[in-house]
């Protein structure tokens, strides 16, 4: 096995304590870290599970493939795409149904091997057949191959006008046919071989290490390497960035009131602060088909119930803005409106209506994940707020889960009210919507089957799933104004009630670079660097 990164004595202590796995030896750590290499350590809470792109899917997975990969597209930081591995915009028959995607020459993958049509083609198949998420490419794509040495052919379901959008998603990524032919069926989850900037020589779930690949297409990276490194201790993460052991540490799962000190910090000078674009959303998802929220009246009365001003200020200390809006206000379609602001007086208005208000409370029961303590917040604060404003009318029980047992029991309507958070795959309003409000099978209102069921909602609205795929095949106005009616109808009916808006966010040390993320909301850890002293020495 591969040498593992050195790391200083403390924060090799905190992996150890952190569950880092026993056959990993850290006996060659050091007092400091490589400074004089220029490289770097970048920290947070993303314990990593596998690094095949088949396989990964949590925020941390897609940092790391990120660097390590290529997609065939890109968002940049200026949220405009831009083809990466491909040389242009696909190119789309007169039906909508083929599109041919011109591939960049001269690109090789880490084990030299060269990146063509047949390598991007075999990533594909190997995506649609093996990949955790594989509905990405599966739901739109029905087959990809080769027209020539450097061209593939993709064949759509239907008309698909993000599909540039779509195939910037870093599970994407092309592979290296020689490397993986023994798991065109199975994941390699410990091992990448791919064309990205950065190569892997060093993988563990809390500790990755990435060394400039020379022979990378485009520009070498500013540093001389990376060393990856997730603790699950917040506090152990906090304190490794003070104490200079870190030299950036990423938000991600960062508890909110160290995330309030270290902006204070950059704002006072002793660091260095980067935020990327805002494309996580938390919401409320209501269960419609069971009572007491499958009565219009009280969901209504429920969105105007929350004060997501106050929510945000006492909760997020206004590091998570409100939201009004299923879809990140920064991409095409968004309607930061669509939702009702917070009206007691309506709510109070709407409980009476139902029944209660008069020697009645509804009693309101509402699951947070325990595992987060911005969740245990939001609930506590919330049931606080009901109470003052609304407490003869509404009672918010509260009841913490783990969020991996939640998940599982999402599609069961085990929760009349849970808190979740959501960030697409890729950037576009069709991977906020569709994974939200889409319905195979319904039966009035009632999703029997479909991405609404899913997600605990089972909400339905005749014609809504003929909306949804038409949103997918229109482009320009047309479609933007689409996806706010969609968006108005949802909000008209409340299965789900936005909340926040989460923005990824890096810190580094005064002397490194100022952190930058891509339109994706990935750290473009290639960019990192050092800042020289006036002699060319590193600084310390």
């Amino acid at each position: 096995m591969p040498r593992a990164p050195r790391l200083t004595q403390t924060l090799a202590a905190a992996l150890l304590t952190s569950g880092l796995p026993a056959g990993l030896t850290l006996s060659g750590c050091q007092p400091k870290h490589e400074a004089s290499a220029n490289r770097l350590v970048v920290a947070s809470k993303n314990r990593i599970d596998t690094v095949d792109p088949g396989g990964a899917y949590t925020f941390g997975a897609m940092q790391l493939l990120s660097a390590i990969g290529d997609p065939l597209y890109a968002i940049n930081a200026a949220g405009q795409l831009e083809p990466r591995l491909a040389v242009a915009l696909p190119q789309l028959s007169a039906d909508g149904l083929k599109a041919q995607v011109q591939l960049r020459q001269g690109v090789r993958f880490h084990d030299g091997t060269p990146f063509n049509a047949a390598a991007m083609v075999f990533s594909l198949e190997r995506f649609l057949a093996i990949g955790k998420l594989s509905y990405l490419l599966g739901d739109r794509v029905s087959a990809a191959r080769a027209v020539g040495p450097y061209t593939i052919e993709l064949t759509l379901k239907r008309p698909f006008s993000p599909l540039a959008e779509l195939l910037s998603a870093v599970n994407l990524t092309p592979l290296s046919p020689s490397a993986y032919k023994n798991h065109r069926d199975r994941f390699l989850n410990d091992r990448f071989v791919g064309t990205g900037p950065y190569r892997l020589s060093f993988f563990t779930g809390q500790q990755q290490r990435l060394e400039p690949f020379a022979g990378y297409w485009g520009a070498k990276p500013a540093n001389g390497g990376i060393d990856l490194v997730s603790l699950s201790n917040s506090t152990a993460l906090y304190g490794a960035l003070q104490s200079g052991e870190v030299d950036v540490l990423l938000s991600t799962s960062l508890e909110i009131d160290q995330q309030a000190a270290l902006q204070r910090q950059a704002a006072a000078g002793s660091l260095r602060e980067g935020s990327g674009p805002a494309l996580e959303i938390g919401y409320l998802t209501l269960l419609t088909d069971q009572p007491p929220l499958n009565d219009p009246r009280l969901r209504q009365a429920v969105a105007y119930s929350l004060d997501r001003n106050t929510i945000s200020r006492r909760v997020t200390l206004g590091l998570r803005p409100p939201l009004r809006d299923l879809v990140p206000p920064s991409l095409k379609g968004s309607d930061p409106q669509a939702w009702p602001s917070y009206n007691p007086a309506k709510a109070r208005q709407l409980y009476r209506q139902a029944g209660y208000c008069q020697g009645k409370r509804l009693a309101l029961p509402l699951t947070f994940r325990s595992n987060i303590p911005a969740d245990r917040m939001f609930a506590l604060t919330w049931q606080a707020q009901l109470q003052q404003d609304l407490g003869d009318c509404v009672e918010l029980e509260v009841t913490g889960m783990e969020a991996t047992t939640a998940y599982r029991q999402l599609g069961e309507g085990s929760f009349p009210l849970i808190l979740l958070e959501w960030m697409g795959d890729f950037p576009d309003a069709d991977n906020y919507l569709v994974p939200l409000l889409g319905c195979e099978e319904a039966q009035g209102e009632r999703c029997l089957k479909g991405a609404s069921a899913a997600s605990g909602s089972f909400w339905a609205k005749p014609g809504l799933q003929q909306d949804l795929e038409r949103s997918a095949s229109v482009a320009g106005p047309a479609r933007a104004a689409l996806l706010r009616r969609i968006q108005r109808q949802t909000a008209a009916a409340n299965p789900y009630l936005p909340v926040w808006l989460v923005a990824p966010r890096a810190w580094a040390q005064p002397s490194i670079s100022q952190p930058r993320f891509d339109g994706s909301g990935r750290l473009l850890l290639q960019e990192l660097t050092r800042k020289q002293t006036p002699q060319g020495s590193t600084k310390p």
